[in-house]
């Protein structure tokens, strides 16, 4: 279930973030940010004095409690300027904040989470390498306890946002011996620490930031850096396939719906704009058809996007309705952009419209935060369809 009527904080909360987008990311910044495969870290302090930065926080650690369907609204509403700031907020509240307030010592909970909250640090993801893409388990990227010290070796790939980030919240194989799936764990490795190396991996769309490769090479940091402490040695599996995946999959959905969303606003202002053979184009029943077909693919990914992080948020089982949504919301978003982009025709082509860049970044939406293949696959074992 779900509720029918959004709830007033989240309305309030949509016509504040409306506000600031129109303050602070106008569509002439947000072309030379995409440009520049970069954003603006003043607008990011700004959005993070709104307070929303916390949302994935408790309040005990000076977070404004979990509200995980007002996360989602927060992500939706930057994105419908694209992923410009929307990236650096996910960053910030869930590849930090919800990761540490599910999987983090307290002592790191009281360390980093206050600074999360203010919106002062942010998390890079290492998880990928060169030669693992889902099969996570599988990563090669070691780590060795040296007493009080640990030692990473390894590299990871499609690193977004590393040279900008403060740790890199890193998946690593931590035990030689131990079998499968009890061999992993997570250390936060700051990206400043030396052994690190960085190299840009240019990329089609989503370019708030660069996407890299991180080289570590016998990058120490200290053993309080193990995610969860002592006790979550070895623990990497648990917290990677935890509540907090469920979460990664709707983060990228919020930014996908908000560029459907942005998408078919564009195409729908166009067609009553534009005029062919003696009447605006809307006026056509091609495009009605089209801008209609949009607006309602458009609803449906609006429902499954929020019923799942309801579900999340009340912490119901919620794995499959997350895939399901990730899967639909992916693939249906390229269908509403690309019919957006052919309603406005060469113009959908220009750079000097937004409509291009939508095309580059909903195209990878199918692929990155878990293939479609990857979501099919979990909702047929989740739903223990017989192999």
């Amino acid at each position: 279930m779900y509720f029918t009527d959004e709830p007033e904080h989240i309305t309030q909360l949509r016509d504040t973030l409306r506000r600031f987008a129109a303050a602070e990311m106008p569509r002439e910044k947000l072309r030379a940010w995409d440009r520049a495969s970069t954003f603006d870290p003043a607008v990011f302090r700004k959005l993070a004095a709104l307070g929303v930065c916390g949302l994935t926080i408790d309040e005990e650690y000076g977070g404004a409690g979990r509200d995980l369907v007002a996360a989602i609204a927060v992500i939706e509403e930057l994105a419908r300027g694209g992923a410009a700031i929307a990236g650096p907020y996910i960053h910030c509240a869930f590849y930090g904040g919800l990761n540490i307030s599910a999987n983090g010592s307290e002592a790191q909970k009281r360390d980093l989470l206050p600074r999360l909250a203010r919106g002062e640090i942010l998390f890079a993801y290492g998880l990928s390498e060169p030669d693992v893409g889902g099969d996570l388990a599988s990563v090669i990227t070691t780590a060795r306890r040296d007493g009080d010290s640990v030692v990473v070796n390894g590299t990871k790939r499609w690193c977004t946002a590393a040279r900008i980030a403060d740790y890199v919240y890193t998946l690593v194989r931590s035990d030689a011996e131990a079998p499968r799936y009890r061999n992993l764990s997570f250390v936060l490795v700051p990206t400043r620490a030396p052994g690190i190396t960085i190299t840009t991996i240019d990329h089609l769309g989503l370019r708030y930031a660069e996407t890299t490769d991180v080289v570590f090479e016998d990058v120490v940091v200290p053993v309080a850096n193990v995610v969860g402490g002592d006790a979550g040695w070895n623990q990497g599996w648990r917290m990677l396939a935890g509540p907090a995946l469920d979460v990664e999959k709707l983060e990228i959905t919020a930014v996908t719906l908000g560029i459907a969303t942005a998408a078919v606003e564009d195409a729908w202002t166009y067609a009553q704009a534009r005029r062919q053979f003696g009447k605006a184009i809307s006026g056509h029943q091609a495009v009605r058809h089209a801008l209609v077909d949009a607006r309602t693919k458009l609803q449906a990914c609006r429902h499954m996007l929020y019923h799942a992080a309801w579900l999340a948020q009340h912490e119901r089982p919620c794995s499959v309705e997350t895939s399901m949504a990730k899967l639909f919301i992916g693939e249906t978003a390229v269908e509403i952009v690309l019919a957006c982009q052919r309603i406005m025709g060469a113009y959908g082509c220009a750079a000097d419209y937004d409509m291009e860049r939508y095309v580059r970044d909903v195209v990878c939406m199918p692929i990155v935060g878990g293939s479609s293949n990857m979501q099919r696959n979990n909702i047929a074992n989740r739903l223990r369809l017989a192999e």
